[in-house]
Protein backbone atom coordinates (compact mmCIF):
# COMPACT_ATOMS: atom_id res chain seq x y z
CA UNK A 1 0.00 0.00 0.00
CA UNK A 2 0.97 3.61 -0.33
CA UNK A 3 2.30 4.34 3.10
CA UNK A 4 1.76 7.35 5.27
CA UNK A 5 4.89 8.94 3.77
CA UNK A 6 3.21 9.72 0.45
CA UNK A 7 0.00 10.90 2.08
CA UNK A 8 2.00 13.31 4.22
CA UNK A 9 4.00 14.49 1.23
CA UNK A 10 0.78 15.29 -0.61
CA UNK A 11 -0.65 17.01 2.46
CA UNK A 12 2.46 19.16 2.78
CA UNK A 13 2.26 20.14 -0.87
CA UNK A 14 -1.28 21.35 -0.27
CA UNK A 15 -0.75 23.26 2.97
CA UNK A 16 3.09 23.43 3.16
CA UNK A 17 3.23 22.03 6.65
CA UNK A 18 6.12 19.98 8.01
CA UNK A 19 6.47 16.53 6.47
CA UNK A 20 8.63 13.47 6.72
CA UNK A 21 9.28 11.08 3.88
CA UNK A 22 8.44 8.11 6.08
CA UNK A 23 6.73 7.90 9.47
CA UNK A 24 7.88 5.58 12.20
CA UNK A 25 5.31 3.66 14.20
CA UNK A 26 5.68 5.82 17.32
CA UNK A 27 4.60 8.90 15.36
CA UNK A 28 1.17 7.42 14.65
CA UNK A 29 0.09 8.57 18.11
CA UNK A 30 -0.31 12.05 16.63
CA UNK A 31 -3.16 10.97 14.39
CA UNK A 32 -6.87 10.80 15.05
CA UNK A 33 -8.66 7.48 15.56
CA UNK A 34 -10.41 7.88 12.21
CA UNK A 35 -7.13 8.48 10.39
CA UNK A 36 -5.47 5.50 12.05
CA UNK A 37 -8.46 3.35 11.11
CA UNK A 38 -8.00 4.42 7.49
CA UNK A 39 -4.35 3.42 7.60
CA UNK A 40 -5.23 0.02 9.10
CA UNK A 41 -7.70 -0.57 6.28
CA UNK A 42 -5.01 0.32 3.80
CA UNK A 43 -2.63 -2.24 5.23
CA UNK A 44 -5.35 -4.90 5.18
CA UNK A 45 -6.14 -4.30 1.52
CA UNK A 46 -2.43 -4.20 0.75
CA UNK A 47 -1.99 -7.67 2.18
CA UNK A 48 -4.87 -8.92 0.05
CA UNK A 49 -3.30 -7.31 -3.03
CA UNK A 50 -0.27 -9.54 -2.52
CA UNK A 51 -2.54 -12.59 -2.62
CA UNK A 52 -4.51 -11.36 -5.65
CA UNK A 53 -1.57 -10.26 -7.79
CA UNK A 54 0.99 -12.74 -6.52
CA UNK A 55 -1.01 -15.96 -6.72
CA UNK A 56 1.59 -17.53 -4.46
CA UNK A 57 4.54 -16.05 -6.37
CA UNK A 58 6.66 -12.94 -6.10
CA UNK A 59 8.82 -11.23 -3.52
CA UNK A 60 7.75 -8.85 -0.74
CA UNK A 61 10.35 -6.30 0.32
CA UNK A 62 10.33 -6.12 4.13
CA UNK A 63 10.87 -3.03 6.23
CA UNK A 64 12.67 -3.89 9.44
CA UNK A 65 12.54 -0.45 10.99
CA UNK A 66 15.13 2.25 11.44
CA UNK A 67 16.38 2.40 7.84
CA UNK A 68 15.19 1.67 4.34
CA UNK A 69 18.66 1.06 2.93
CA UNK A 70 18.30 -2.73 3.01
CA UNK A 71 14.90 -2.51 1.33
CA UNK A 72 16.29 -0.23 -1.39
CA UNK A 73 19.23 -2.58 -2.00
CA UNK A 74 17.01 -5.66 -2.18
CA UNK A 75 14.66 -3.91 -4.60
CA UNK A 76 17.52 -2.88 -6.89
CA UNK A 77 18.98 -6.39 -6.87
CA UNK A 78 15.64 -7.85 -7.94
CA UNK A 79 14.94 -5.26 -10.63
CA UNK A 80 18.48 -5.31 -12.04
CA UNK A 81 18.32 -9.10 -12.36
CA UNK A 82 15.18 -8.76 -14.49
CA UNK A 83 13.17 -10.58 -11.86
CA UNK A 84 10.25 -12.18 -13.69
CA UNK A 85 7.77 -12.27 -10.82
CA UNK A 86 5.77 -9.60 -8.97
CA UNK A 87 7.56 -7.42 -6.44
CA UNK A 88 5.53 -6.07 -3.53
CA UNK A 89 6.52 -2.96 -1.57
CA UNK A 90 9.33 -2.24 -4.03
CA UNK A 91 11.37 0.49 -2.32
CA UNK A 92 12.93 3.18 -4.50
CA UNK A 93 14.46 6.56 -3.77
CA UNK A 94 15.28 9.58 -5.91
CA UNK A 95 16.23 13.11 -4.90
CA UNK A 96 15.53 12.31 -1.23
CA UNK A 97 11.98 11.13 -1.99
CA UNK A 98 11.28 7.53 -1.04
CA UNK A 99 8.33 5.45 -2.22
CA UNK A 100 7.09 1.94 -1.54
CA UNK A 101 5.33 0.67 -4.66
CA UNK A 102 2.47 -1.62 -3.72
CA UNK A 103 2.68 -3.92 -6.72
CA UNK A 104 5.39 -4.04 -9.39
CA UNK A 105 4.58 -6.48 -12.19
CA UNK A 106 7.01 -7.56 -14.93
CA UNK A 107 5.69 -6.33 -18.27
CA UNK A 108 7.49 -7.21 -21.53
CA UNK A 109 10.96 -6.37 -20.31
CA UNK A 110 9.72 -3.39 -18.31
CA UNK A 111 7.39 -2.89 -15.35
CA UNK A 112 3.77 -2.16 -14.56
CA UNK A 113 3.25 -0.14 -11.37
CA UNK A 114 0.02 -0.68 -9.43
CA UNK A 115 -0.88 1.57 -6.53
CA UNK A 116 -3.48 -0.03 -4.26
CA UNK A 117 -6.00 1.96 -2.21
CA UNK A 118 -8.63 0.86 0.29
CA UNK A 119 -11.08 3.45 -1.04
CA UNK A 120 -13.96 2.47 -3.32
CA UNK A 121 -13.25 5.05 -6.03
CA UNK A 122 -10.46 7.02 -7.67
CA UNK A 123 -9.81 10.33 -5.92
CA UNK A 124 -7.81 13.34 -7.18
CA UNK A 125 -5.05 12.83 -4.62
CA UNK A 126 -4.54 9.29 -5.86
CA UNK A 127 -3.46 10.57 -9.28
CA UNK A 128 -0.86 12.86 -7.70
CA UNK A 129 0.28 9.96 -5.53
CA UNK A 130 0.85 7.84 -8.65
CA UNK A 131 2.69 10.69 -10.36
CA UNK A 132 5.15 10.93 -7.45
CA UNK A 133 5.73 7.17 -7.60
CA UNK A 134 6.32 7.27 -11.35
CA UNK A 135 8.75 10.19 -11.01
CA UNK A 136 10.79 8.39 -8.35
CA UNK A 137 10.66 5.15 -10.36
CA UNK A 138 12.07 6.88 -13.44
CA UNK A 139 14.56 8.91 -11.42
CA UNK A 140 15.90 5.74 -9.82
CA UNK A 141 16.81 4.54 -13.31
CA UNK A 142 13.94 2.24 -14.23
CA UNK A 143 11.35 2.41 -16.97
CA UNK A 144 7.69 1.42 -16.77
CA UNK A 145 5.09 0.66 -19.40
CA UNK A 146 1.96 1.39 -17.39
CA UNK A 147 0.88 2.73 -14.03
CA UNK A 148 -2.58 2.17 -12.62
CA UNK A 149 -4.54 2.52 -9.44
CA UNK A 150 -6.44 -0.42 -7.96
CA UNK A 151 -9.25 0.32 -5.51
CA UNK A 152 -11.87 -1.78 -3.77
CA UNK A 153 -14.94 -2.58 -5.86
CA UNK A 154 -17.81 -2.28 -3.39
CA UNK A 155 -20.07 -4.23 -5.78
CA UNK A 156 -17.92 -7.32 -5.34
CA UNK A 157 -19.77 -10.17 -3.62
CA UNK A 158 -17.57 -12.70 -1.90
CA UNK A 159 -18.46 -16.27 -2.83
CA UNK A 160 -16.27 -17.95 -0.22
CA UNK A 161 -13.36 -20.40 -0.37
CA UNK A 162 -10.82 -17.58 -0.10
CA UNK A 163 -11.38 -16.46 -3.69
CA UNK A 164 -11.08 -12.66 -3.82
CA UNK A 165 -10.47 -12.26 -7.53
CA UNK A 166 -12.51 -9.24 -8.56
CA UNK A 167 -12.20 -7.45 -5.22
CA UNK A 168 -9.89 -4.82 -6.72
CA UNK A 169 -10.79 -2.67 -9.72
CA UNK A 170 -7.94 -1.18 -11.75
CA UNK A 171 -7.90 2.15 -13.54
CA UNK A 172 -5.07 2.89 -15.98
CA UNK A 173 -3.56 6.30 -15.19
CA UNK A 174 -0.55 6.15 -17.49
CA UNK A 175 -1.52 9.04 -19.77
CA UNK A 176 -2.62 11.30 -16.91
CA UNK A 177 0.53 10.55 -14.91
CA UNK A 178 2.74 11.31 -17.91
CA UNK A 179 1.12 14.74 -18.15
CA UNK A 180 1.79 15.41 -14.45
CA UNK A 181 5.42 14.27 -14.37
CA UNK A 182 6.89 17.73 -15.19
CA UNK A 183 5.07 19.14 -12.14
CA UNK A 184 6.44 16.66 -9.62
CA UNK A 185 9.87 18.33 -9.15
CA UNK A 186 8.06 21.56 -8.28
CA UNK A 187 5.95 19.73 -5.67
CA UNK A 188 9.06 18.12 -4.20
CA UNK A 189 10.95 21.42 -3.93
CA UNK A 190 8.00 22.96 -2.15
CA UNK A 191 7.89 20.05 0.27
CA UNK A 192 11.63 20.32 0.95
CA UNK A 193 11.29 24.03 1.55
CA UNK A 194 8.60 23.33 4.11
CA UNK A 195 10.82 20.77 5.85
CA UNK A 196 14.00 22.85 5.84
CA UNK A 197 12.61 26.31 6.45
CA UNK A 198 10.55 27.98 9.16
CA UNK A 199 6.92 27.16 9.61
CA UNK A 200 5.21 28.43 6.43
CA UNK A 201 2.69 31.25 6.85
CA UNK A 202 -0.20 29.25 5.41
CA UNK A 203 -3.65 29.63 6.90
CA UNK A 204 -5.74 26.80 8.28
CA UNK A 205 -8.76 25.47 6.42
CA UNK A 206 -10.31 22.44 4.77
CA UNK A 207 -6.89 21.24 3.57
CA UNK A 208 -6.00 20.44 7.19
CA UNK A 209 -8.50 17.57 7.12
CA UNK A 210 -8.32 16.31 3.54
CA UNK A 211 -7.37 13.62 2.59
CA UNK A 212 -6.48 12.90 6.23
CA UNK A 213 -6.48 14.97 9.37
CA UNK A 214 -3.09 16.61 9.67
CA UNK A 215 -1.16 15.74 12.87
CA UNK A 216 -0.47 19.45 13.37
CA UNK A 217 -4.13 20.50 13.65
CA UNK A 218 -3.75 21.04 17.39
CA UNK A 219 -0.70 23.21 16.72
CA UNK A 220 -2.02 25.32 13.85
CA UNK A 221 -5.67 25.81 14.76
CA UNK A 222 -6.49 28.02 17.75
CA UNK A 223 -6.90 25.63 20.68
CA UNK A 224 -5.63 27.47 23.74
CA UNK A 225 -9.07 28.54 24.92
CA UNK A 226 -11.91 26.76 26.69
CA UNK A 227 -14.20 27.01 23.66
CA UNK A 228 -11.90 26.84 20.61
CA UNK A 229 -13.08 27.98 17.21
CA UNK A 230 -13.36 24.41 15.88
CA UNK A 231 -16.20 23.97 18.35
CA UNK A 232 -18.46 25.68 15.83
CA UNK A 233 -18.11 22.55 13.66
CA UNK A 234 -19.36 22.82 10.08
CA UNK A 235 -17.30 24.02 7.11
CA UNK A 236 -13.57 24.03 7.86
CA UNK A 237 -13.13 26.49 5.01
CA UNK A 238 -15.45 28.95 6.74
CA UNK A 239 -13.81 28.39 10.13
CA UNK A 240 -10.40 28.84 8.53
CA UNK A 241 -11.54 32.26 7.29
CA UNK A 242 -12.60 33.20 10.83
CA UNK A 243 -9.22 32.03 12.16
CA UNK A 244 -7.49 34.18 9.55
CA UNK A 245 -9.43 37.18 10.90
CA UNK A 246 -7.87 36.53 14.31
CA UNK A 247 -10.74 34.81 16.12
CA UNK A 248 -9.66 32.03 18.47
CA UNK A 249 -12.64 31.32 20.69
CA UNK A 250 -16.32 30.69 19.94
CA UNK A 251 -17.16 33.68 22.10
CA UNK A 252 -14.87 36.02 20.15
CA UNK A 253 -16.78 35.80 16.86
CA UNK A 254 -19.34 38.59 16.33
CA UNK A 255 -22.82 37.42 15.39
CA UNK A 256 -22.45 39.39 12.16
CA UNK A 257 -19.75 36.93 11.02
CA UNK A 258 -22.04 33.91 11.45
CA UNK A 259 -24.41 32.86 8.68
CA UNK A 260 -26.14 29.77 10.07
CA UNK A 261 -28.73 29.48 12.80
CA UNK A 262 -26.74 26.67 14.40
CA UNK A 263 -23.61 28.82 14.72
CA UNK A 264 -25.64 31.72 16.12
CA UNK A 265 -27.18 29.34 18.65
CA UNK A 266 -23.79 27.89 19.67
CA UNK A 267 -22.41 31.39 20.17
CA UNK A 268 -25.42 32.56 22.18
CA UNK A 269 -25.42 29.54 24.53
CA UNK A 270 -21.65 29.59 24.99
CA UNK A 271 -21.70 33.28 25.87
CA UNK A 272 -24.44 32.62 28.41
CA UNK A 273 -22.39 29.93 30.13
CA UNK A 274 -25.54 27.91 30.76
CA UNK A 275 -27.19 25.00 28.97
CA UNK A 276 -30.15 25.78 26.77
CA UNK A 277 -33.09 23.48 27.52
CA UNK A 278 -36.26 23.93 25.49
CA UNK A 279 -39.49 22.01 26.16
CA UNK A 280 -39.85 20.04 22.91
CA UNK A 281 -37.70 17.02 23.82
CA UNK A 282 -39.42 16.56 27.16
CA UNK A 283 -42.87 16.82 25.62
CA UNK A 284 -41.88 14.39 22.87
CA UNK A 285 -40.58 11.79 25.32
CA UNK A 286 -43.45 12.06 27.80
CA UNK A 287 -45.89 11.17 25.00
CA UNK A 288 -44.15 7.89 24.18
CA UNK A 289 -45.95 4.65 25.03
CA UNK A 290 -44.76 1.83 27.26
CA UNK A 291 -42.81 -0.39 27.44
CA UNK A 292 -39.89 1.48 25.92
CA UNK A 293 -37.04 -0.32 24.21
CA UNK A 294 -33.66 1.41 23.88
CA UNK A 295 -31.72 -0.21 21.03
CA UNK A 296 -28.16 0.10 19.74
CA UNK A 297 -26.20 -2.02 17.23
CA UNK A 298 -22.50 -2.58 16.76
CA UNK A 299 -21.45 -3.51 13.25
CA UNK A 300 -18.37 -4.54 11.34
CA UNK A 301 -17.70 -3.55 7.74
CA UNK A 302 -14.22 -4.66 6.66
CA UNK A 303 -12.93 -3.83 3.17
CA UNK A 304 -12.27 -7.53 2.63
CA UNK A 305 -15.50 -9.50 3.19
CA UNK A 306 -15.33 -12.11 5.91
CA UNK A 307 -18.28 -14.29 4.97
CA UNK A 308 -19.88 -15.55 1.74
CA UNK A 309 -22.59 -13.36 0.19
CA UNK A 310 -21.20 -10.18 1.76
CA UNK A 311 -19.65 -7.10 0.14
CA UNK A 312 -16.74 -4.79 1.03
CA UNK A 313 -17.59 -2.25 3.72
CA UNK A 314 -21.08 -3.69 4.16
CA UNK A 315 -22.25 -2.90 7.71
CA UNK A 316 -23.03 -6.26 9.32
CA UNK A 317 -24.29 -6.48 12.91
CA UNK A 318 -22.46 -8.66 15.40
CA UNK A 319 -23.88 -7.14 18.60
CA UNK A 320 -26.83 -5.28 19.99
CA UNK A 321 -27.98 -4.04 23.37
CA UNK A 322 -31.51 -3.21 24.46
CA UNK A 323 -32.59 -1.76 27.77
CA UNK A 324 -36.32 -2.34 28.34
CA UNK A 325 -38.17 0.08 30.60
CA UNK A 326 -41.72 -0.40 31.86
CA UNK A 327 -44.06 2.31 33.10
CA UNK A 328 -43.65 1.30 36.74
CA UNK A 329 -39.89 1.89 36.45
CA UNK A 330 -38.88 -1.76 36.15
CA UNK A 331 -35.81 -2.09 33.93
CA UNK A 332 -34.50 -5.19 32.19
CA UNK A 333 -31.79 -5.75 29.61
CA UNK A 334 -31.48 -7.96 26.52
CA UNK A 335 -28.38 -8.32 24.41
CA UNK A 336 -26.72 -10.24 21.61
CA UNK A 337 -23.00 -10.78 20.96
CA UNK A 338 -21.47 -13.49 18.80
CA UNK A 339 -17.69 -13.93 18.92
CA UNK A 340 -17.62 -17.38 17.33
CA UNK A 341 -16.34 -16.08 14.01
CA UNK A 342 -19.33 -17.57 12.20
CA UNK A 343 -21.64 -15.17 10.32
CA UNK A 344 -23.58 -13.48 13.17
CA UNK A 345 -26.31 -11.82 11.11
CA UNK A 346 -29.01 -14.52 11.16
CA UNK A 347 -28.78 -15.22 14.88
CA UNK A 348 -28.67 -11.46 15.51
CA UNK A 349 -31.93 -10.95 13.59
CA UNK A 350 -33.72 -13.91 15.15
CA UNK A 351 -32.88 -12.91 18.71
CA UNK A 352 -33.84 -9.31 17.97
CA UNK A 353 -37.28 -10.44 16.82
CA UNK A 354 -37.67 -12.65 19.89
CA UNK A 355 -36.54 -10.13 22.52
CA UNK A 356 -38.16 -6.92 21.22
CA UNK A 357 -41.71 -8.22 21.42
CA UNK A 358 -44.51 -6.74 19.37
CA UNK A 359 -45.50 -3.53 21.14
CA UNK A 360 -43.84 -0.40 22.44
CA UNK A 361 -41.58 2.25 20.88
CA UNK A 362 -37.99 1.29 20.11
CA UNK A 363 -35.84 4.32 20.87
CA UNK A 364 -32.67 4.96 18.89
CA UNK A 365 -30.24 7.87 18.63
CA UNK A 366 -30.12 8.61 14.88
CA UNK A 367 -31.59 6.12 12.42
CA UNK A 368 -28.49 4.02 11.90
CA UNK A 369 -30.36 1.10 13.44
CA UNK A 370 -32.91 1.33 10.62
CA UNK A 371 -30.10 1.03 8.08
CA UNK A 372 -28.82 -2.09 9.82
CA UNK A 373 -32.25 -3.70 10.05
CA UNK A 374 -32.99 -2.81 6.42
CA UNK A 375 -29.88 -4.82 5.57
CA UNK A 376 -31.21 -7.77 7.56
CA UNK A 377 -34.54 -7.51 5.74
CA UNK A 378 -32.74 -7.73 2.41
CA UNK A 379 -30.58 -10.63 3.56
CA UNK A 380 -33.31 -12.75 5.16
CA UNK A 381 -36.60 -12.53 3.23
CA UNK A 382 -38.23 -15.08 5.52
CA UNK A 383 -37.70 -12.69 8.47
CA UNK A 384 -38.65 -9.58 6.54
CA UNK A 385 -42.17 -9.19 7.88
CA UNK A 386 -41.13 -9.41 11.53
CA UNK A 387 -38.15 -7.13 10.99
CA UNK A 388 -40.29 -4.60 9.14
CA UNK A 389 -42.58 -4.40 12.16
CA UNK A 390 -39.54 -3.55 14.28
CA UNK A 391 -38.59 -0.80 11.83
CA UNK A 392 -42.09 0.68 12.09
CA UNK A 393 -41.63 0.99 15.87
CA UNK A 394 -38.32 2.88 15.71
CA UNK A 395 -38.32 6.35 17.26
CA UNK A 396 -35.32 8.61 16.73
CA UNK A 397 -34.81 10.84 19.76
CA UNK A 398 -31.81 12.69 18.28
CA UNK A 399 -33.78 15.36 16.32
CA UNK A 400 -35.86 16.62 19.28
CA UNK A 401 -32.78 16.52 21.51
CA UNK A 402 -30.87 18.65 19.00
CA UNK A 403 -33.70 21.14 18.70
CA UNK A 404 -34.17 21.36 22.47
CA UNK A 405 -30.74 21.17 24.04
CA UNK A 406 -27.28 22.62 23.82
CA UNK A 407 -24.54 22.85 26.43
CA UNK A 408 -21.36 24.91 25.91
CA UNK A 409 -19.20 21.87 26.64
CA UNK A 410 -20.69 20.00 23.66
CA UNK A 411 -18.47 22.11 21.36
CA UNK A 412 -20.80 21.97 18.40
CA UNK A 413 -21.58 18.25 18.50
CA UNK A 414 -24.92 16.62 19.28
CA UNK A 415 -23.56 13.08 19.22
CA UNK A 416 -24.66 11.08 22.22
CA UNK A 417 -21.03 11.00 23.38
CA UNK A 418 -20.99 14.81 23.44
CA UNK A 419 -24.40 15.26 25.07
CA UNK A 420 -24.14 12.59 27.76
CA UNK A 421 -21.27 14.05 29.87
CA UNK A 422 -23.18 17.33 30.16
CA UNK A 423 -26.19 15.68 31.80
CA UNK A 424 -24.66 12.54 33.33
CA UNK A 425 -20.94 13.11 34.03
CA UNK A 426 -20.69 9.70 35.68
CA UNK A 427 -21.39 8.10 32.28
CA UNK A 428 -18.55 9.75 30.37
CA UNK A 429 -17.41 7.34 27.63
CA UNK A 430 -13.76 8.06 28.40
CA UNK A 431 -14.24 6.21 31.68
CA UNK A 432 -14.85 2.91 29.87
CA UNK A 433 -12.04 0.38 29.57
CA UNK A 434 -10.79 -0.88 26.21
CA UNK A 435 -13.66 0.13 23.92
CA UNK A 436 -14.88 3.73 23.83
CA UNK A 437 -16.40 4.18 20.35
CA UNK A 438 -17.66 2.29 17.31
CA UNK A 439 -14.37 1.91 15.43
CA UNK A 440 -12.74 0.44 18.52
CA UNK A 441 -15.69 -1.92 18.91
CA UNK A 442 -15.29 -3.15 15.34
CA UNK A 443 -11.53 -3.59 15.78
CA UNK A 444 -12.05 -5.46 19.03
CA UNK A 445 -14.55 -7.79 17.38
CA UNK A 446 -12.14 -8.59 14.54
CA UNK A 447 -9.43 -9.36 17.08
CA UNK A 448 -11.76 -11.57 19.10
CA UNK A 449 -12.73 -13.81 16.16
CA UNK A 450 -9.17 -14.46 15.00
CA UNK A 451 -8.26 -18.12 15.58
CA UNK A 452 -4.94 -17.13 17.19
CA UNK A 453 -6.64 -14.97 19.85
CA UNK A 454 -6.41 -16.64 23.25
CA UNK A 455 -9.56 -17.55 25.10
CA UNK A 456 -8.58 -15.26 27.96
CA UNK A 457 -8.18 -12.31 25.61
CA UNK A 458 -11.45 -13.19 23.86
CA UNK A 459 -13.31 -13.09 27.17
CA UNK A 460 -11.67 -9.79 28.03
CA UNK A 461 -12.92 -8.37 24.73
CA UNK A 462 -16.37 -9.85 25.35
CA UNK A 463 -16.59 -8.01 28.67
CA UNK A 464 -15.45 -4.73 27.09
CA UNK A 465 -17.88 -4.97 24.17
CA UNK A 466 -20.76 -5.90 26.45
CA UNK A 467 -20.02 -2.95 28.72
CA UNK A 468 -19.66 -0.51 25.81
CA UNK A 469 -22.81 -1.46 23.90
CA UNK A 470 -24.84 -1.56 27.11
CA UNK A 471 -23.45 1.88 27.95
CA UNK A 472 -24.92 3.20 24.68
CA UNK A 473 -28.45 2.07 25.49
CA UNK A 474 -28.25 3.05 29.15
CA UNK A 475 -27.13 6.47 27.92
CA UNK A 476 -30.42 6.80 26.04
CA UNK A 477 -32.30 5.88 29.20
CA UNK A 478 -30.52 8.63 31.11
CA UNK A 479 -31.18 11.13 28.31
CA UNK A 480 -34.90 10.43 28.21
CA UNK A 481 -35.19 10.64 31.99
CA UNK A 482 -33.34 13.95 31.99
CA UNK A 483 -35.63 15.56 29.43
CA UNK A 484 -38.83 13.98 30.72
CA UNK A 485 -38.10 15.35 34.19
CA UNK A 486 -37.03 18.83 33.02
Amino acid sequence: MARLSKSRIMSSLQCLRKVHLEVHRKELAQYSAATLAAFRLGHTVGEMAIQIYGQGQGETIPYNGGSFSAAITQTRNLMDSLFAQPVFEATLQHDDVLVREDVLMPDKGSWRIIEVKASTSLKPGHVQDCAIQAWVHLGAGYDFRRISLAHVDNRFVYQGDGNYQGLLMEQDLTDTVQELLPSVPVWVERAKAAVDGPEPPVGVGQHCFDPYECPFVAHCWPNDTRFPLLGYMGSKKKLGRLAALGYRDIRDVPASELDTDTHVRIRHVTLSGQAEILPEAGEFIRKLDWPRYYLDFETVGPPIPLWPDTRPYQALPFQWSCHIERQDGEMSHAEFLDLSGEPPMRACAEQLIHDLGEFGPILVYTMYEKVVIDGLVERFPDLAEALQKIIERLVDIAPPVKRSYYHPDMLGSWSIKAVLPTIAPDMDYTLLEGVHEGTEASDAYLEAIRPETSEARREEIRAQLTKYCGHDTLAMVRLTHFFADT
